[in-house]
Protein backbone atom coordinates (compact mmCIF):
# COMPACT_ATOMS: atom_id res chain seq x y z
CA UNK A 1 0.00 0.00 0.00
CA UNK A 2 2.75 2.45 1.01
CA UNK A 3 4.65 1.62 -2.19
CA UNK A 4 1.58 2.29 -4.42
CA UNK A 5 0.84 5.61 -2.68
CA UNK A 6 4.49 6.67 -3.07
CA UNK A 7 4.45 5.85 -6.80
CA UNK A 8 1.21 7.76 -7.31
CA UNK A 9 2.59 10.74 -5.36
CA UNK A 10 5.74 10.81 -7.48
CA UNK A 11 3.80 10.52 -10.73
CA UNK A 12 1.40 13.27 -9.68
CA UNK A 13 4.18 15.68 -8.67
CA UNK A 14 6.77 14.96 -11.35
CA UNK A 15 5.15 17.12 -14.03
CA UNK A 16 6.44 20.58 -15.02
CA UNK A 17 2.85 21.86 -14.94
CA UNK A 18 2.75 24.69 -12.37
CA UNK A 19 -0.94 25.53 -12.76
CA UNK A 20 -3.06 25.89 -9.65
CA UNK A 21 -5.58 23.29 -8.70
CA UNK A 22 -9.28 24.02 -8.27
CA UNK A 23 -10.15 26.86 -5.90
CA UNK A 24 -12.72 26.58 -3.13
CA UNK A 25 -16.14 28.14 -3.83
CA UNK A 26 -16.25 31.98 -3.67
CA UNK A 27 -12.42 32.22 -3.69
CA UNK A 28 -10.88 34.98 -5.76
CA UNK A 29 -7.25 34.33 -6.66
CA UNK A 30 -6.65 38.08 -7.15
CA UNK A 31 -8.17 41.03 -5.38
CA UNK A 32 -10.00 43.51 -7.61
CA UNK A 33 -8.72 47.06 -7.43
CA UNK A 34 -11.09 49.07 -5.27
CA UNK A 35 -11.75 52.74 -4.74
CA UNK A 36 -12.47 53.91 -1.23
CA UNK A 37 -14.18 57.31 -1.06
CA UNK A 38 -12.44 58.19 2.22
CA UNK A 39 -9.08 57.90 0.40
CA UNK A 40 -10.06 61.03 -1.54
CA UNK A 41 -10.37 63.25 1.55
CA UNK A 42 -8.45 66.46 0.96
CA UNK A 43 -9.96 66.73 -2.52
CA UNK A 44 -13.21 68.15 -3.82
CA UNK A 45 -15.02 65.16 -5.31
CA UNK A 46 -17.85 65.03 -7.82
CA UNK A 47 -19.61 61.66 -7.54
CA UNK A 48 -21.86 60.82 -10.48
CA UNK A 49 -24.35 57.91 -10.49
CA UNK A 50 -25.01 56.94 -14.12
CA UNK A 51 -25.70 54.12 -16.58
CA UNK A 52 -24.74 53.49 -20.20
CA UNK A 53 -28.40 53.35 -21.33
CA UNK A 54 -29.30 56.74 -19.76
CA UNK A 55 -29.59 59.49 -22.41
CA UNK A 56 -28.98 62.43 -20.00
CA UNK A 57 -25.97 60.54 -18.59
CA UNK A 58 -24.56 60.16 -22.09
CA UNK A 59 -25.06 63.88 -22.65
CA UNK A 60 -23.36 64.89 -19.38
CA UNK A 61 -20.33 62.60 -19.39
CA UNK A 62 -18.33 64.70 -21.90
CA UNK A 63 -18.63 67.62 -19.45
CA UNK A 64 -17.27 65.43 -16.65
CA UNK A 65 -14.30 64.50 -18.86
CA UNK A 66 -13.70 68.21 -19.50
CA UNK A 67 -13.97 69.01 -15.77
CA UNK A 68 -11.37 66.35 -14.97
CA UNK A 69 -9.03 67.96 -17.52
CA UNK A 70 -9.80 71.52 -16.44
CA UNK A 71 -9.05 70.82 -12.77
CA UNK A 72 -6.28 68.29 -13.39
CA UNK A 73 -3.67 70.09 -11.29
CA UNK A 74 -6.12 70.97 -8.50
CA UNK A 75 -7.35 68.97 -5.52
CA UNK A 76 -10.31 67.65 -7.48
CA UNK A 77 -11.57 64.25 -8.60
CA UNK A 78 -14.54 62.89 -10.50
CA UNK A 79 -15.82 59.42 -9.62
CA UNK A 80 -18.42 57.71 -11.78
CA UNK A 81 -20.60 55.05 -10.15
CA UNK A 82 -22.09 52.81 -12.82
CA UNK A 83 -25.47 51.36 -11.89
CA UNK A 84 -25.62 49.23 -15.04
CA UNK A 85 -25.30 46.01 -13.03
CA UNK A 86 -28.24 47.09 -10.83
CA UNK A 87 -30.63 48.29 -13.52
CA UNK A 88 -32.42 46.55 -16.38
CA UNK A 89 -31.60 43.20 -14.82
CA UNK A 90 -27.88 43.85 -15.31
CA UNK A 91 -28.26 43.50 -19.08
CA UNK A 92 -26.00 46.49 -19.80
CA UNK A 93 -23.24 45.71 -17.26
CA UNK A 94 -21.01 44.44 -20.07
CA UNK A 95 -21.42 47.73 -21.96
CA UNK A 96 -19.52 49.82 -19.40
CA UNK A 97 -15.95 49.21 -20.58
CA UNK A 98 -16.70 49.81 -24.29
CA UNK A 99 -18.67 52.91 -23.26
CA UNK A 100 -15.71 54.20 -21.21
CA UNK A 101 -13.44 53.78 -24.23
CA UNK A 102 -15.89 55.38 -26.67
CA UNK A 103 -16.35 58.43 -24.42
CA UNK A 104 -12.64 58.67 -23.47
CA UNK A 105 -13.52 58.67 -19.78
CA UNK A 106 -10.47 59.87 -17.86
CA UNK A 107 -11.69 59.42 -14.30
CA UNK A 108 -12.32 56.32 -12.20
CA UNK A 109 -15.51 54.35 -12.81
CA UNK A 110 -16.63 51.97 -10.09
CA UNK A 111 -19.32 49.28 -10.06
CA UNK A 112 -22.19 50.57 -7.93
CA UNK A 113 -24.05 48.54 -5.36
CA UNK A 114 -26.93 49.03 -2.95
CA UNK A 115 -24.59 49.97 -0.10
CA UNK A 116 -23.14 52.88 -2.07
CA UNK A 117 -26.61 54.11 -3.02
CA UNK A 118 -27.71 53.89 0.62
CA UNK A 119 -24.56 55.71 1.78
CA UNK A 120 -25.74 58.69 -0.25
CA UNK A 121 -29.28 58.52 1.12
CA UNK A 122 -30.66 56.80 -1.96
CA UNK A 123 -31.09 58.00 -5.50
CA UNK A 124 -34.40 58.41 -7.32
CA UNK A 125 -33.12 58.89 -10.87
CA UNK A 126 -29.98 59.05 -12.93
CA UNK A 127 -27.91 60.97 -13.46
CA UNK A 128 -27.64 61.93 -9.81
CA UNK A 129 -24.48 63.69 -8.71
CA UNK A 130 -23.04 64.82 -5.42
CA UNK A 131 -20.39 67.43 -4.71
CA UNK A 132 -18.24 66.57 -1.69
CA UNK A 133 -15.94 69.02 0.10
CA UNK A 134 -12.33 68.34 1.08
CA UNK A 135 -13.48 67.06 4.48
CA UNK A 136 -15.62 64.37 2.87
CA UNK A 137 -19.01 65.97 3.50
CA UNK A 138 -21.74 66.31 0.89
CA UNK A 139 -22.35 69.92 -0.10
CA UNK A 140 -24.76 69.52 -3.02
CA UNK A 141 -26.97 66.95 -4.70
CA UNK A 142 -28.25 67.20 -8.28
CA UNK A 143 -30.92 64.89 -9.69
CA UNK A 144 -30.70 65.60 -13.40
CA UNK A 145 -28.32 66.76 -16.08
CA UNK A 146 -26.27 69.66 -14.71
CA UNK A 147 -24.73 72.40 -16.85
CA UNK A 148 -20.93 72.33 -16.74
CA UNK A 149 -20.88 75.99 -15.63
CA UNK A 150 -22.83 75.06 -12.48
CA UNK A 151 -20.24 72.45 -11.58
CA UNK A 152 -17.33 74.81 -12.34
CA UNK A 153 -18.73 77.55 -10.10
CA UNK A 154 -19.30 75.17 -7.21
CA UNK A 155 -15.95 73.40 -7.58
CA UNK A 156 -14.12 76.75 -7.60
CA UNK A 157 -15.94 77.83 -4.41
CA UNK A 158 -15.00 74.60 -2.68
CA UNK A 159 -11.38 74.69 -3.84
CA UNK A 160 -10.98 78.23 -2.50
CA UNK A 161 -13.10 77.38 0.56
CA UNK A 162 -15.43 80.30 -0.16
CA UNK A 163 -18.71 78.50 0.40
CA UNK A 164 -21.35 78.11 3.08
CA UNK A 165 -19.96 75.25 5.15
CA UNK A 166 -23.24 74.94 7.06
CA UNK A 167 -24.62 73.30 3.90
CA UNK A 168 -22.27 70.36 4.51
CA UNK A 169 -24.28 67.35 5.55
CA UNK A 170 -23.18 63.74 6.00
CA UNK A 171 -20.02 61.74 5.30
CA UNK A 172 -20.85 59.09 2.70
CA UNK A 173 -18.51 56.14 2.30
CA UNK A 174 -18.09 53.32 -0.16
CA UNK A 175 -15.49 50.77 -1.16
CA UNK A 176 -16.27 49.68 -4.71
CA UNK A 177 -14.44 47.72 -7.42
CA UNK A 178 -12.89 49.84 -10.15
CA UNK A 179 -13.99 49.01 -13.69
CA UNK A 180 -11.12 48.95 -16.17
Amino acid sequence: FFFVVSILFLLNNSSDDQSQGPYPPNYKPTQDEVLKLSDLRGKVVLVDFWATWCAPCREGIPDLVLLKNEFLDKDFEVVGISVDALTRGGATAGDVIPFMKAYNINYPIVRGDGNAINAFGGIQSIPTSFIINKNGKVISKYESLVPKATYVAEINKLLTQKYDSTKATFYPEFVLPVIK
